[in-house]
């Protein structure tokens, strides 16, 4: 099944970021919730701006950097 994939992908990421020395991981948390933070105002603007696709990208963007951290 592919829930069952994605559980299995999920342990493998989550193991190999656990697995990282603590400043690595200290600097990759903080470069990815500077990302998250760009990112989310990146959508913002495109967004006033009408620029729909471009809003989601970096939405998108803001989800998944803020998901990774949340790892770490």
């Amino acid at each position: 099944m592919i829930r069952e994939g994605d559980k299995k992908l999920k342990e493998a990421w989550k193991n190999r970021f656990q697995s990282l020395p603590e400043d690595s991981k200290a600097a990759l948390k903080a470069a990815l919730l500077d990302l998250r933070s760009d990112a989310l105002k990146r959508a913002q603007y495109c967004w006033k701006k009408h620029k729909a696709p471009m809003a989601l990208y970096w939405k998108v963007v803001g989800v998944y950097a803020g998901h990774i951290s949340r790892i770490l």
